[in-house]
């Protein structure tokens, strides 16, 4: 009697392998939050991304069948994951906002925010023409998405993309190069609104370090990948929030908008500043942003004095 082959544990479709990868994601305890918020979605993320196949592929894609090869590739990219415990978009070199991909890699903080969401609606209804931002600004740019994200929304305005990290404007370079914006976004190093004396703008947005020296604590090895300084916001989370709010209404026309968020920090926030009159934005998505008018902003001027 012929002795059985032992049988082979490798999944042989690419919904096997999705189904393989979120279950040893699970077992491995692994953190998510840059661009996926669970097992079963990085899983198939990673598995998309190593087979080449477009992330919004059909259904019926997932009962394809694999080759040795390809399913070899997609498990080494499993083993990264978990071996190393970066964020899915540093092992693939790409992060992406809705329909648009950005280079990314550990100088910057992996793209992520819900001002995106905001954007691609063209802030409406508190810009109620796209045509009326003709200056934007995006303070703590990073990797430079919501700058390329503010010059699409907003098809007729020139965009100033600032941050205090070289490196992380190396990153912001490629991916102003790659979305074919470079004269439209101009890449600035400022600590805050440093370099920017004299300029105005008709929307300025923000997503700075808000992370509070706490949290910093008890940071996931995920998030401890990406630089500290794109994080770190001090004691309550608000150090950079004071310096945008002190000094935003100087660097905004009449009728600006500021847009800045502050992840979990709206209470904090609002004890900080009561006589602000904060618009708290629905993201949809749990963070939180809060939008200001210049002309609060000036009105409340010794409030947000830093």
């Amino acid at each position: 009697m012929k002795a059985r082959r032992p049988v082979s544990a490798r999944p042989a479709t690419v919904g096997g392998l999705v189904h393989h990868g979120a279950r040893s994601f699970r077992a491995a305890r692994l953190a998510y939050g840059h661009g996926t918020s669970n097992a079963r979605d990085e899983a198939a993320y990673l598995t998309l991304h190593a087979l080449e196949l477009p992330l919004d592929a059909p259904a019926q894609v997932f009962a394809r069948r694999v080759t040795r090869r390809d399913a070899a590739r997609v498990m080494r990219l499993f083993q990264r994951r978990i071996r190393e415990r970066k964020p899915a978009a540093y092992l693939t070199g790409e992060a992406w906002l809705g329909d648009f991909r950005f280079h990314v890699d550990q100088r910057a903080i992996v793209p992520r925010s819900h001002i995106a969401d905001l954007l691609h609606s063209r802030l409406a209804p508190w810009v109620p023409e796209a045509g009326r931002v003709r200056t934007a600004l995006d303070l703590c740019t990073g990797s430079g998405c919501l700058a390329i994200l503010a010059a699409h929304a907003f098809p007729r305005a020139r965009i100033d993309a600032t941050d205090i990290s070289a490196a992380a404007l190396a990153v912001a370079r490629i991916n102003v190069r790659q979305h074919r914006l470079r004269d439209r976004v101009r890449l600035i190093r400022s600590g805050g609104f440093a370099a920017l004396r004299g300029k105005r703008y008709d929307l300025i947005v923000s997503n700075p370090p808000y992370v509070t020296d706490a949290a910093m604590h008890r940071l996931p090895r995920e998030y401890r990948c990406e630089p500290r300084i794109a994080l770190a916001g001090g004691g309550d989370g608000l150090d950079i929030v004071r310096v945008i709010l002190a000094q935003a209404a100087r660097h905004l026309r009449p009728g600006g908008l500021l847009v800045v968020e502050v992840g979990d920090g709206r209470r904090r926030a609002e004890k900080a500043y009561p006589r602000l009159p904060f618009t708290w934005l629905d993201t949809g998505g749990g963070g939180d942003v809060f939008l200001l008018a210049r002309e609060q902003l000036a009105a409340a001027a010794p409030a947000t004095r830093a």
